[in-house]
């Protein structure tokens, strides 16, 4: 789905505030995901709901007829790692379910995502998603001006495998803008001090996506859904950053996904 090119374009601070708006409307849609993911739900109920409430917003879906994306919403469960269909077919209780959303506004991108545990969930995908919430906080820390792209990559990979899991490696993380997609690509492995050097300005997205056995993945015939090659579960979490004075700051939130689980 990623498509790059050019160089890493820093924006101002009004750009920045813009892209805060565009992510918080995202953060709200989700919000309102998550007053409605419970066993039962169908992937297509949320698409809709997702698509009407962006737009209520003065957004538009981010997504939607993007490299022909025909949805608003990404919904992943269990072996899905990322960018599955929104279905008909109903969520199940013990399914983790990645849920991705952007909106356009204003002319600039919001990006982000969430994994939401439905039901009577296993220990071990609970695991699995509390790790990767950790690895995304981990890689916004890495995110400062005395670091380069490949430590943001290099914290996340770290947690991962010390805590049994393993880290995709054919998607990454992303600049965002006024395109969904900008330079730099954001991998979420590497090695120390390599890479472009983190500049104030910087704008991205960083989304770790962590599986529970290997790391590769395949694409089904849909040619959207990527999954486990394994077909164990994979969970995925995003946020929206911005380097302003030295370290990143998040411009999206899940507050209010806590707020409406009661969390």
């Amino acid at each position: 789905m990623a498509i790059f090119g050019d160089s890493i374009k820093y924006k101002t601070a009004e750009e920045i505030a813009i892209m805060r708006e565009a992510a918080l409307i995202v953060s709200r849609t989700l919000g309102e995901v998550a007053k409605h993911m419970k066993p039962g739900i169908t992937p297509a109920f949320l698409d809709e709901l997702a698509e009407n409430f962006i737009r209520a917003q003065g957004a538009i879906p981010g997504f939607k007829g993007l490299y022909g994306c025909p949805s608003t919403l990404l919904i992943s469960v269990n072996e899905e790692v990322v960018h599955g269909l929104p279905t008909q077919r109903p969520i199940q209780s013990g399914d983790i379910v990645s849920v991705d959303c952007g909106s356009l506004y204003k002319g600039y991108y919001g990006d982000h995502a969430y994994t939401f545990e439905v039901g009577e969930v296993s220990d071990e995908k609970r695991k699995l998603c509390a790790v990767t919430k950790e690895c995304l906080y981990l890689g916004i820390e890495a995110c400062n001006t005395s670091n380069r792209i490949e430590d943001i990559g290099y914290a996340i990979q770290q947690h991962a495998e010390k805590n049994g899991f393993s880290v995709v490696r054919d998607l990454v993380g992303h600049g965002l803008g006024t395109k969904l997609h900008e330079e730099p690509q954001v991998p979420n492995y590497g090695r120390q001090g390599r890479g472009k050097r983190i500049q104030n300005g910087l704008t991205i997205a960083i989304e770790p996506m962590i599986n529970m056995g290997t790391y590769k993945v395949k694409t089904l015939d849909d040619q959207w859904t990527i999954v486990t090659e394994d077909g164990l579960p994979s969970a995925h979490f995003e946020h929206d950053v911005a380097v302003i004075e030295g370290k990143a700051e998040i411009l999206s939130t899940f507050d209010y996904i806590y707020e409406a689980l009661k969390l």
